[in-house]
This record gives structure tokens, C-alpha cells and sequence, in this order.
């Protein structure tokens, strides 16, 4: 199941060819997770679903599990491998224990994996969950497709240095449920630290790629804010319910938000195909995380030049959908007041969002996901860094300013459109 601790910045938007290949197969899960027994292959079909295989191990446009996905990580590419049952360039030459010892233990036939794949988090699967997820994995239709997987640079490319970073960083510490907390807690926990290993993408790391003390904290990614999943109100879970969770991971939307970015992915692939059950156990889970205090910054007055270039700017070009107050439509465009993902520190996503646009979640619970057009063509670097300050310091909101400087990095780095009217 290769995927890299970056996984979210490699997802900035549903590949369409993907999507529309892989729906019989989701749709497939769909039908078998209701089972009230599931085994075998239909429950192995379920965890991969579950672990989101198809989105690192699938190329735009290619054939699903085909591997071929370039993951741009801070120390160069890897290239996601072929997981289909050809036996040339895929897996189907494979033993279980082959399998076992590249998913849960980051070991592979030519050396160490890179934790480009999350064995990190794998490792807590259960060893009848692994014998599933095998037993669909073999009945994946072979593609003849070779990956040249390791394309890192000198001196990252020598596998032998992993070695150094398991002994400093695995932990080999198999999943073990928590006696003092309900068994739908303790559901929820597998599924968040195994299966959808949300860790990987929403909590910090150090400089060498492990994740940091700061659990599920958030941190940015190369374009995208992984944001903050603990319980406080500023930038956090701590105002949503356990329903609004249950109802964002299964629509992409809820009353305070819709997905947008690698997140959508994770949902149309991934999420919205758990059963109630299972959603409600991430949920409890999330819920039943300590509640953590942060420090809220004073907003900027309204006074603040910034501010009323903001305002004017938020008037003429966001209030039509966002309503002139902020508060949007519920489960379909995001209310902007009291946002904890527009208090997050890092202005990463909304400047994804507002230079290039992001397309709505399009869910079988909302098939119809809104989405928002991209604003750099029209807007100067200044124009957008005012009315995102303006909405990251009004409508109960409190955030630091943006700076014109903030916004020609991100158009840079996204390789944005320049204004073309003056």
C-alpha cells in the first residue's frame, strides 16, 4: 500500500480517469460492507477501500493498482509500485509473507521500503485483517505495467540508510484496544491509526519525515493544510459533533465546511464507503481525544488597512456564494464565520483554493458538490492577501495577515495564472 507521508499534496484535485475507473470496484464494496459477517475477499475488498490503496497505487488515467503515481516528497520522487497480480511487473508472483512483510513491516524483495509507504501505520493491522486485504489483492486483474519505483537522488536512494531510520523511528507496536475506553472508541482508533492512517498527513514531522509529539495537530504539505483534528474550538474539531464528522466523511460537506483538495479524494475513494458504524467509531474516537487549549491571536481591527482593502474585495468577489455575512449554505458552500480551518496558521489550502479553484465533493450523499473557480487570473497578489486577511480576522475568525509576498510564493509554486488585465 505505498504511500507517502506527503500523500495529501499529491491529491490536489480527483483524477478523473481514476475515478471513473475505479467505480465499479467502489461500487462493488459499496454493496458488500453491509454484510453484518464479511470475510475473505469482500471484507479484504473493504479494508483496501478502507486504507485508500487505489489513490497512491493508480496513475491519472491509468488502470487501478497499476502503480505509476509519482510521489513528490521533500527528498525527491517515488514512483507508487504495481500491486496488481501480474506476476512480471506486479505482485502475483508474491508468497503472504512477502506481502505481509512489505505491508506491515516496510521490508520488500529488493530491501526496505521507503515510508513513502505508511508501514508505520500498517503495522497495528490485526493478522486476520492482513489475510483479507490478501485475499482480495490476489484477485486484483494483472496489468502488465514496470514501475522504476526509486527515483530519489544521491545519498537518499541507498536504501541501507533505512535501517538507521527504523531503528530511530518504528514502532513495532501491534494495535492493542484500551480496556477503559467503549468498543466503538476502540474501533474507531484502528481505523484512524491503521487503516486511514490520518496521522500521516495531519500531524507535523521533523526533519527527516517522522511524525512529530504533535499529534494530529496539522501541518502543511506542499500546497494544502492537513488541518488540525484535535478537540479545540479555534482551529479544530472541538465545535463539531460527532454527527457533523459522521456526515462530513460520508458527503464531503457538513454545516461548517465542504472538502476540498487531497481530502476530497480521501472521501469520494475512500470514507463515504465505510459503514454507519465505522464512521460513527472515527467519530467517537475524534470526540473522545483530550480537549487542548491554543493560543488565539487578537484579530486585526477593522480599521487595519488591510482589513478594509479586505472587505471591499470580500463584497465584490465572495459575497454572491459566501452571503455578505460569511455564513454560506449549509452542506454545500463552507460559512466563513468561526471557521477552524480559516484559523489555521498556515494560509496553505485557502491560497490553493482562491489562486487555482478546487472542485466539490461529488458524493452518492451529495452528488452535486459545489465548487469554487479559481481567482488568479483576476486578482493581483495584494487583492488576494487583503481578503484573506479581511476573512481570516472578521465574522469571529482570528488568524495572521497574509502577505502579498505569501501569495506570489503560492502562485509560483502552483504555477498559477498571472492577472491578465491591468
Amino acid at each position: 500500500m505505498a504511500r507517502h507521508q506527503l500523500r495529501s499534496t499529491l491529491r490536489a484535485c480527483i483524477r478523473g480517469g481514476v475515478a471513473l475507473s475505479v467505480a465499479a470496484l467502489l461500487a462493488n464494496a459499496a454493496r458488500a460492507q453491509d454484510a453484518p459477517a464479511a470475510t475473505g475477499i469482500e471484507h479484504g475488498r473493504y479494508l483496501a477501500i478502507a486504507g485508500d490503496c487505489v489513490a497512491c497505487h493508480t496513475a491519472p488515467g491509468g488502470k487501478p493498482f497499476a502503480g505509476g503515481l509519482d510521489l513528490k516528497t521533500p527528498f525527491g520522487v517515488i514512483t507508487a509500485s504495481n500491486i496488481t497480480s501480474d506476476k512480471e511487473t506486479g505482485i502475483g508472483s508474491w508468497t503472504f509473507q512477502q506481502f505481509d512483510a512489505a505491508v506491515r513491516h516496510g521490508k520488500g524483495p529488493s530491501g526496505n521500503l521507503y515510508p513513502a509507504m505508511p508501514y508505520t501505520a500498517y503495522v497495528k493491522m490485526t493478522d486476520a485483517d492482513m489475510a483479507d486485504l490478501w485475499a482480495y489483492i490476489r484477485t486484483v486483474p494483472p496489468v502488465s505495467q514496470k514501475v522504476v519505483e526509486n527515483k530519489l537522488p544521491f545519498p537518499y536512494n541507498i536504501r541501507a540508510a533505512l535501517v538507521v531510520w527504523n531503528a530511530l523511528f518504528f514502532d513495532r507496536t501491534p494495535f492493542t484496544p484500551d480496556s477503559t475506553r467503549s468498543a466503538a472508541v476502540n474501533r474507531g482508533a484502528y481505523l484512524v491509526e491503521a487503516l486511514e492512517h490520518c496521522g500521516i498527513c495531519h500531524t507535523p514531522k521533523n526533519a527527516l519525515g517522522h511524525d512529530s509529539s504533535a499529534t494530529y495537530q496539522g501541518t502543511s504539505l506542499q500546497g494544502w493544510h492537513a488541518p488540525d483534528l484535535t478537540n479545540n474550538d479555534h482551529t479544530g474539531l472541538g465545535t463539531w459533533s460527532a454527527e457533523d464528522i459522521v456526515t462530513y466523511l460520508r458527503s464531503g460537506t457538513n454545516r461548517h465546511t465542504a472538502s476540498s483538495g487531497p481530502m476530497t479524494e480521501v472521501i469520494v475513494n475512500s470514507t463515504q464507503h465505510l459503514t454507519d458504524a465505522d464512521l460513527h467509531a472515527i467519530a467517537a474516537y475524534f470526540k473522545a481525544l483530550p480537549a487542548r487549549t491554543v493560543d488565539v491571536p487578537p484579530p486585526l481591527p477593522a480599521t487595519n488597512a488591510q482589513m478594509v482593502a479586505g472587505r471591499r474585495e470580500f463584497l465584490v468577489q465572495c459575497s454572491a456564494c459566501h452571503t455578505s455575512s460569511g455564513q454560506g449554505v449549509a452542506n454545500m458552500i463552507p460559512t466563513l464565520q468561526g471557521n477552524p480551518a480559516i484559523n489555521a496558521k498556515s494560509p496553505d489550502s485557502l491560497l490553493n483554493i482562491l489562486l487555482a479553484g478546487t472542485t466539490g465533493p461529488a458524493t452518492a450523499a451529495n452528488p452535486t458538490g459545489a465548487g469554487m473557480p479559481g481567482f488568479a487570473w483576476k486578482l493581483h497578489d495584494d487583492q488576494i492577501a487583503n481578503v484573506l486577511t479581511y476573512i481570516r480576522n472578521s465574522q469571529g475568525n482570528a488568524a495572521p495577515a497574509v502577505s502579498a509576498a505569501d501569495v506570489a510564493k503560492a502562485r509560483k509554486a502552483l504555477g498559477a495564472q498571472q492577472v491578465v488585465w491591468h
